[in-house]
């Protein structure tokens, strides 16, 4: 969803709108990709801390958070990276919704299921294995094809 370094652009335009708490930034990016994509906070933690390290963002302790907010050098990266950023905004914008995936996701989980259960007790029978993974490969080619 994100390239190499977008998160981080992403981030300081977030917090350059207003303050935010790490778990506000995450739901921010999953509302932004139509709940698509949400950072985990494995992400997203040392992605601050990174920024905060490059003086590109302050924090404040409001008890046990933090509220994050931009800095002047955060402000002239943003600045830097403004056409990188409206790339990506552009393409979130773009980027289809969870419903929207939902049948396909359901497709998927089908497939899994009917591969465990038809397929786990003849693992050795490698013909009933290469007539499946042809089948998977035809449709993974129809599917290239859309």
């Amino acid at each position: 969803m994100l390239e190499q370094g977008n998160l981080r652009v992403l981030v300081l335009h977030l917090i350059n709108e207003a303050p935010r708490h790490g778990y506000e930034l995450i739901k921010a990016i999953e509302d932004l990709t139509g709940g698509v994509y949400a950072p985990s906070p494995g992400v997203i933690y040392p992605t601050l801390t990174m920024l905060e390290e490059l003086s590109q963002l302050s924090a404040t302790t409001e008890g046990t958070k933090r509220l994050f907010s931009i800095t002047d050098a955060g402000k002239a990266a943003l600045e830097e990276a403004k056409p990188v950023l409206e790339a990506m905004l552009a393409r979130l914008a773009m980027a289809p919704s969870s419903d929207a995936m939902m049948p396909v996701e359901r497709a998927v989980e089908n497939l899994k299921t009917v591969l465990r259960m038809k397929l786990s007790n003849r693992a050795d029978d490698p013909e009933a294995m290469r007539k499946a993974a042809d089948m998977i490969d035809e449709l993974v080619r129809k599917i290239e094809e859309i």
